[in-house]
């Protein structure tokens, strides 16, 4: 099941290399929450991990992550494991590229031939 927050980044660990060739990333993000906002540390994986490159702190984004838990000694442990991460400046960015289609209809003296094959 995936999961969706929306916060502002406040710290970018460096990558972590494992001697068994596992890698990870992880990233801090603070979401709003009423009179206490919650900072929330989300880790990327593997190939994942590319998709922090061109973030820094202090942008808006919208993580989507899934919860991961697992037994270790008797106890137990949750991650929250993101596999996708959009930056609210690219959606304005994109939002602006491309314009709401306008409707209204073409001009009395545009030329158009009615002989169209289909």
């Amino acid at each position: 099941m995936a999961y969706e927050l929306t916060g502002k980044i406040k710290l970018l660990q460096d990558e972590q290399t494992f001697s068994s060739g596992f890698r990870k990333r992880e990233m801090v993000v603070i979401v709003e929450d009423g009179k206490y906002p919650q900072e929330i540390n989300l880790e990327f994986v593997q190939d994942k991990i590319s998709l922090l490159e061109s973030l820094q702190p202090g942008q808006e984004v919208t993580v989507t992550f899934d919860i991961r838990g697992r037994e270790y000694n008797g106890r137990y442990f949750n991650n929250l494991q993101a596999w996708k991460v959009t930056s609210a400046s690219a959606n304005d960015a994109y939002d602006q590229s491309y314009p709401e289609y306008d409707s209204a209809p073409p001009p009395a003296d545009a030329n158009y031939d009615d002989d169209i094959p289909f």
